[in-house]
Protein backbone atom coordinates (compact mmCIF):
# COMPACT_ATOMS: atom_id res chain seq x y z
CA UNK A 1 0.00 0.00 0.00
CA UNK A 2 2.97 2.15 0.78
CA UNK A 3 4.44 1.65 -2.41
CA UNK A 4 1.34 1.59 -4.27
CA UNK A 5 0.23 5.12 -2.76
CA UNK A 6 3.93 7.00 -3.55
CA UNK A 7 3.52 5.64 -7.55
CA UNK A 8 0.57 7.09 -7.55
CA UNK A 9 2.29 10.64 -6.40
CA UNK A 10 4.91 10.73 -8.22
CA UNK A 11 2.16 9.13 -11.77
CA UNK A 12 -0.40 12.34 -10.84
CA UNK A 13 2.98 14.81 -10.04
CA UNK A 14 3.61 13.92 -13.53
CA UNK A 15 0.07 14.65 -15.40
CA UNK A 16 0.05 10.82 -16.42
CA UNK A 17 -2.72 9.28 -16.83
CA UNK A 18 -3.36 5.30 -16.06
CA UNK A 19 -4.27 4.22 -19.10
CA UNK A 20 -0.66 5.89 -20.33
CA UNK A 21 1.01 4.57 -17.30
CA UNK A 22 -0.36 1.05 -18.36
CA UNK A 23 0.82 0.73 -21.63
CA UNK A 24 4.01 1.77 -20.54
CA UNK A 25 4.44 -1.95 -18.80
CA UNK A 26 2.27 -3.68 -21.04
CA UNK A 27 -0.87 -3.79 -18.40
CA UNK A 28 -4.29 -2.49 -18.47
CA UNK A 29 -5.61 0.98 -16.39
CA UNK A 30 -6.96 -0.96 -14.04
CA UNK A 31 -3.95 -2.86 -13.28
CA UNK A 32 -2.08 0.27 -12.46
CA UNK A 33 -5.13 0.96 -10.09
CA UNK A 34 -4.75 -1.85 -8.61
CA UNK A 35 -0.82 -1.71 -7.95
CA UNK A 36 -1.66 1.91 -6.61
CA UNK A 37 -4.06 0.48 -3.93
CA UNK A 38 -1.15 -2.55 -2.78
CA UNK A 39 -4.00 -4.60 -4.06
CA UNK A 40 -1.37 -6.92 -6.25
CA UNK A 41 2.44 -8.08 -6.15
CA UNK A 42 4.85 -6.13 -7.90
CA UNK A 43 7.22 -7.18 -10.53
CA UNK A 44 10.83 -5.37 -10.16
CA UNK A 45 10.80 -4.95 -14.18
CA UNK A 46 7.22 -3.07 -13.85
CA UNK A 47 8.58 -0.58 -10.75
CA UNK A 48 11.50 0.23 -12.86
CA UNK A 49 9.79 0.98 -15.97
CA UNK A 50 6.83 3.21 -14.22
CA UNK A 51 9.83 5.41 -12.30
CA UNK A 52 11.95 5.96 -15.50
CA UNK A 53 8.34 7.14 -17.24
CA UNK A 54 7.80 9.36 -13.96
CA UNK A 55 11.39 10.84 -14.42
CA UNK A 56 12.65 9.31 -11.17
CA UNK A 57 16.42 9.19 -12.37
CA UNK A 58 18.67 9.54 -8.86
CA UNK A 59 19.99 6.30 -7.84
CA UNK A 60 19.33 6.96 -4.81
CA UNK A 61 15.46 7.09 -4.85
CA UNK A 62 15.02 4.70 -7.38
CA UNK A 63 16.90 2.24 -5.24
CA UNK A 64 14.23 3.18 -2.12
CA UNK A 65 11.21 2.45 -4.08
CA UNK A 66 12.86 -0.68 -5.38
CA UNK A 67 13.42 -1.96 -2.15
CA UNK A 68 10.15 -1.44 -0.89
CA UNK A 69 8.92 -3.58 -4.15
CA UNK A 70 10.86 -6.39 -3.13
CA UNK A 71 9.79 -6.18 0.68
CA UNK A 72 5.96 -5.96 -0.79
CA UNK A 73 6.43 -9.16 -2.32
CA UNK A 74 7.95 -11.13 1.00
CA UNK A 75 5.35 -13.34 1.83
CA UNK A 76 3.59 -12.39 5.44
CA UNK A 77 3.65 -15.25 8.44
CA UNK A 78 0.23 -15.66 8.05
CA UNK A 79 0.64 -17.03 4.63
CA UNK A 80 1.23 -20.56 6.51
CA UNK A 81 -2.06 -20.98 7.14
CA UNK A 82 -3.82 -19.77 3.95
CA UNK A 83 -5.21 -23.80 3.57
CA UNK A 84 -7.61 -22.99 6.38
CA UNK A 85 -8.18 -19.07 5.57
CA UNK A 86 -10.90 -17.76 3.50
CA UNK A 87 -9.15 -16.02 0.11
CA UNK A 88 -9.88 -12.97 1.22
CA UNK A 89 -9.06 -13.10 4.95
CA UNK A 90 -4.70 -12.90 4.46
CA UNK A 91 -4.99 -9.20 2.76
CA UNK A 92 -7.01 -7.98 6.34
CA UNK A 93 -4.32 -10.05 8.53
CA UNK A 94 -1.83 -8.09 6.81
CA UNK A 95 -3.48 -4.52 7.34
CA UNK A 96 -4.31 -5.74 10.66
CA UNK A 97 -0.59 -5.99 11.22
CA UNK A 98 0.67 -2.34 10.22
CA UNK A 99 -2.23 -0.72 11.87
CA UNK A 100 -0.86 2.30 14.27
CA UNK A 101 -4.75 2.19 15.24
CA UNK A 102 -7.60 -0.48 15.02
CA UNK A 103 -10.99 0.62 15.42
CA UNK A 104 -14.01 -1.88 15.45
CA UNK A 105 -17.72 -2.95 16.28
CA UNK A 106 -18.69 -6.17 16.69
CA UNK A 107 -22.37 -7.62 17.70
CA UNK A 108 -22.22 -11.28 16.37
CA UNK A 109 -19.56 -12.96 18.89
CA UNK A 110 -16.13 -11.15 21.12
CA UNK A 111 -13.67 -9.74 18.27
CA UNK A 112 -11.17 -12.40 17.30
CA UNK A 113 -8.12 -10.06 18.82
CA UNK A 114 -10.05 -10.83 22.59
CA UNK A 115 -11.44 -13.88 22.14
CA UNK A 116 -9.85 -16.56 24.58
CA UNK A 117 -8.60 -19.80 23.40
CA UNK A 118 -11.46 -21.49 24.20
CA UNK A 119 -13.88 -19.24 23.26
CA UNK A 120 -12.02 -19.23 19.96
CA UNK A 121 -12.04 -23.01 19.37
CA UNK A 122 -15.55 -22.47 19.93
CA UNK A 123 -16.50 -19.88 17.36
CA UNK A 124 -14.18 -21.89 14.49
CA UNK A 125 -15.81 -24.91 15.19
CA UNK A 126 -19.34 -23.75 14.44
CA UNK A 127 -17.98 -21.18 11.42
CA UNK A 128 -16.02 -23.92 10.08
CA UNK A 129 -18.69 -26.68 10.54
CA UNK A 130 -17.48 -30.22 9.44
CA UNK A 131 -14.31 -29.27 9.39
CA UNK A 132 -11.22 -31.11 10.68
CA UNK A 133 -10.14 -31.05 14.23
CA UNK A 134 -6.77 -30.55 12.70
CA UNK A 135 -8.17 -27.29 10.64
CA UNK A 136 -9.72 -25.60 13.46
CA UNK A 137 -6.96 -26.17 15.67
CA UNK A 138 -4.82 -23.97 12.87
CA UNK A 139 -7.18 -21.59 12.75
CA UNK A 140 -7.07 -21.01 16.19
CA UNK A 141 -3.69 -20.84 16.49
CA UNK A 142 -3.42 -17.97 13.51
CA UNK A 143 -6.15 -16.24 15.81
CA UNK A 144 -4.19 -16.92 18.82
CA UNK A 145 -0.98 -15.90 16.64
CA UNK A 146 -2.49 -12.52 15.80
CA UNK A 147 -3.63 -11.91 19.15
CA UNK A 148 0.21 -11.10 19.86
CA UNK A 149 0.15 -7.84 18.09
CA UNK A 150 -2.08 -6.70 21.18
CA UNK A 151 0.34 -6.88 23.76
CA UNK A 152 3.43 -6.12 21.85
CA UNK A 153 5.56 -3.69 23.16
CA UNK A 154 4.85 -1.48 19.68
CA UNK A 155 1.10 -2.52 20.23
CA UNK A 156 -1.64 -0.09 18.37
CA UNK A 157 -4.10 1.21 19.51
CA UNK A 158 -7.21 -0.27 20.03
CA UNK A 159 -10.68 0.86 20.18
CA UNK A 160 -13.24 -2.13 20.52
CA UNK A 161 -17.45 -1.72 20.83
CA UNK A 162 -18.81 -4.67 21.84
CA UNK A 163 -22.98 -4.98 21.30
CA UNK A 164 -24.02 -6.72 24.62
CA UNK A 165 -25.76 -9.00 22.23
CA UNK A 166 -21.87 -10.70 21.60
CA UNK A 167 -21.90 -11.50 25.57
CA UNK A 168 -25.08 -12.49 26.17
CA UNK A 169 -24.94 -15.04 23.07
CA UNK A 170 -23.19 -18.50 24.14
CA UNK A 171 -20.56 -20.18 22.74
CA UNK A 172 -18.95 -23.04 24.14
CA UNK A 173 -20.23 -23.65 27.93
CA UNK A 174 -20.32 -21.98 31.49
CA UNK A 175 -17.09 -21.69 32.48
CA UNK A 176 -15.50 -21.07 28.74
CA UNK A 177 -18.07 -18.02 28.60
CA UNK A 178 -17.12 -17.32 32.20
CA UNK A 179 -13.46 -17.24 31.09
CA UNK A 180 -13.95 -14.74 28.29
CA UNK A 181 -15.95 -12.08 30.50
CA UNK A 182 -12.78 -12.67 32.70
CA UNK A 183 -10.51 -12.04 30.14
CA UNK A 184 -12.27 -9.06 28.46
CA UNK A 185 -12.08 -6.93 32.07
CA UNK A 186 -8.70 -7.74 32.15
CA UNK A 187 -7.45 -6.67 28.56
CA UNK A 188 -10.08 -3.39 29.14
CA UNK A 189 -7.28 -2.55 31.44
CA UNK A 190 -4.48 -2.39 29.31
CA UNK A 191 -3.25 1.17 28.29
CA UNK A 192 -3.94 0.51 24.48
CA UNK A 193 -7.26 -0.87 24.95
CA UNK A 194 -10.52 0.80 25.04
CA UNK A 195 -13.40 -1.33 25.32
CA UNK A 196 -16.49 0.25 25.65
CA UNK A 197 -20.11 -2.29 25.25
CA UNK A 198 -23.06 -1.22 24.03
CA UNK A 199 -26.10 -2.04 25.91
CA UNK A 200 -29.81 -3.63 25.00
CA UNK A 201 -31.08 -0.53 26.88
CA UNK A 202 -30.06 2.22 24.69
CA UNK A 203 -32.17 1.11 22.09
CA UNK A 204 -31.10 1.38 17.93
CA UNK A 205 -27.98 2.88 17.27
CA UNK A 206 -25.73 3.89 14.33
CA UNK A 207 -24.45 0.59 14.05
CA UNK A 208 -27.53 -1.10 12.62
CA UNK A 209 -25.70 -2.06 9.53
CA UNK A 210 -23.54 -4.52 11.39
CA UNK A 211 -19.74 -5.05 12.26
CA UNK A 212 -16.91 -3.51 10.75
CA UNK A 213 -13.31 -2.83 11.48
CA UNK A 214 -11.78 0.57 10.58
CA UNK A 215 -7.54 0.52 10.35
CA UNK A 216 -5.17 3.23 10.46
CA UNK A 217 -1.72 3.58 9.28
CA UNK A 218 1.28 5.34 10.79
CA UNK A 219 2.45 6.79 7.42
CA UNK A 220 0.25 9.53 6.23
CA UNK A 221 0.49 8.50 2.79
CA UNK A 222 -2.11 5.55 3.61
CA UNK A 223 -5.38 6.47 3.59
CA UNK A 224 -8.34 4.60 6.34
CA UNK A 225 -9.27 0.95 5.12
CA UNK A 226 -12.65 -0.17 6.25
CA UNK A 227 -13.09 -3.92 6.08
CA UNK A 228 -16.45 -4.90 6.02
CA UNK A 229 -17.26 -9.02 6.07
CA UNK A 230 -19.29 -10.86 4.20
CA UNK A 231 -20.43 -15.19 4.11
CA UNK A 232 -18.21 -15.27 0.81
CA UNK A 233 -16.19 -12.34 0.13
CA UNK A 234 -15.22 -9.31 2.25
CA UNK A 235 -14.88 -5.30 1.27
CA UNK A 236 -11.94 -2.85 1.68
CA UNK A 237 -13.09 0.41 1.42
CA UNK A 238 -10.75 3.50 1.64
CA UNK A 239 -12.92 6.51 -0.51
CA UNK A 240 -12.50 9.03 1.60
CA UNK A 241 -16.53 9.67 1.87
CA UNK A 242 -16.94 5.87 2.75
CA UNK A 243 -14.42 5.63 5.44
CA UNK A 244 -15.82 8.94 6.66
CA UNK A 245 -19.35 7.37 6.87
CA UNK A 246 -18.09 4.43 9.16
CA UNK A 247 -15.71 7.00 11.60
CA UNK A 248 -18.92 8.76 12.17
CA UNK A 249 -20.96 5.74 13.17
CA UNK A 250 -18.12 4.67 15.09
CA UNK A 251 -17.84 8.40 17.43
CA UNK A 252 -21.88 8.08 17.55
CA UNK A 253 -21.19 4.20 18.91
CA UNK A 254 -18.56 5.29 21.32
CA UNK A 255 -20.76 8.46 22.56
CA UNK A 256 -23.54 6.28 23.31
CA UNK A 257 -21.85 3.57 24.85
CA UNK A 258 -21.03 4.11 28.21
CA UNK A 259 -17.17 5.02 28.69
CA UNK A 260 -14.28 1.79 29.67
CA UNK A 261 -14.96 2.04 33.39
CA UNK A 262 -19.05 1.80 33.17
CA UNK A 263 -18.58 -1.15 30.56
CA UNK A 264 -16.16 -3.07 32.81
CA UNK A 265 -18.53 -2.77 35.79
CA UNK A 266 -21.25 -3.86 33.07
CA UNK A 267 -18.81 -6.89 32.49
CA UNK A 268 -18.39 -7.52 36.14
CA UNK A 269 -22.26 -7.74 36.26
CA UNK A 270 -22.66 -10.07 33.64
CA UNK A 271 -19.58 -12.59 35.25
CA UNK A 272 -21.67 -13.21 38.26
CA UNK A 273 -24.82 -13.56 36.68
CA UNK A 274 -23.36 -16.22 34.49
Amino acid sequence: MLLGSQLRRLREARGITREAAGYSIRASESKISRMELGRVSFKTRDVEDLLTLYGITDGVERESLLSLAREANVAGWWHSYTDVLPSWFPTYVGLEGAASLIRVYEVQFVHGLLQTEEYARAVVRRGMNGASPADVERRVALRLERQKHLFADSAPEFHFVLDEAALRRPYGDREVMRGQLQHLIDVSQRPNVRLQIMPFGFGGHSGESGAFTILSFPDADLSDVVYLEQLTSALYLDKREDVAQYEQALKELQQDSPGPDESRDLLRGLLQLS
